[in-house]
This record gives C-alpha cells, structure tokens and sequence, in this order.
C-alpha cells in the first residue's frame, strides 16, 4: 500500500500538499455526497427550496422535465442526506411539504455562486463549444478524404 493511502475504502483523505483528493471510487462517501448535490435534479430543487418550502406538486410543476419518479426519488434521497425535510400535515387529502434543512441551507452560498459563474462564462463556454466542433468538423473531413 502506498504512503498516505487510507486502508478505509471510504475515506477521501488529504494528500501530502494538502490538495483534496477527489477519489473516483464509488464506494468514497465524498464522491457519493457530491454525485447527489451536483445532480440536476437536485441542485434545482435545493435552488427552489432556499426561496421556499414547497409542496410536491409546485416542485414538480417548477421543475420543466422532471419526472414524478425522479423527484420523488431525489425528495427522498435529500431527505435522508439531511438537506431536506418532509412533513406530513395530517388532513384529507394528507398534505405533504418540503423545506431545507439547516444543513441544505447552507448549500445555497455554493450553488449560488455556480450560478453566477455559469452566468458569467457562459459565452465563453458557447465560443470553445463552437471552436471545438469546428476542429472536429475538420478532422473528419480530412479523414474522410
């Protein structure tokens, strides 16, 4: 086993100059926590959540493109990370509504901050897009011929 390598499967540890080392296991809980927040899904809906508590229905009806299975899958996945809380009001029809948690609050900082730096870098994005499909263009126009 090499230096500084954890004999836990799931530690992530810090390597020797201190630089996160973001492991590609799947079994790595940091890898597991960052595969759930920066999942769309979630990343919209703990966006939705830090302006509101919602119910399942605003959620899904907010969210263009999610399915009921994949929200109510990724409710439940936030749920049991700690971001979310589910509370059923006990009438009829029950009514069941969704805030952050403390925890997922915290989140919104970060997301925020990835928002603004899409916003930000967007055209940059779109003009190396565009420079890289027209390098491929090429490349297969010349390996065609």
């Amino acid at each position: 086993m090499e230096d500084g390598t954890s004999k836990s499967p799931t530690h992530c540890g810090v390597t020797d100059d201190d630089v996160v080392q973001w492991d590609t296991r799947e079994d790595c809980e940091v890898r597991q926590i960052l595969d759930r927040i920066a999942d769309k899904w979630s990343l919209l809906v703990i966006a939705l959540l830090a302006q509101e508590t919602m119910r399942f229905t605003e959620l899904q009806r907010r969210i263009d493109g999610v399915s009921q299975r994949m929200l109510t899958v990724t409710l439940r996945h936030l749920e049991r990370d700690g971001l979310v809380h589910r509370t059923v009001h006990p009438v009829v029809p029950p009514r069941v509504e969704y805030t952050l948690t403390p925890l997922g609050a915290s989140l919104r900082e970060t997301i925020q901050a990835l928002v603004v730096w899409t916003e930000t870098h967007q055209n940059d994005i779109a003009s190396a897009r565009a420079a890289y499909d027209d390098r491929r263009r090429g490349e297969a126009a010349l390996t065609s011929v």
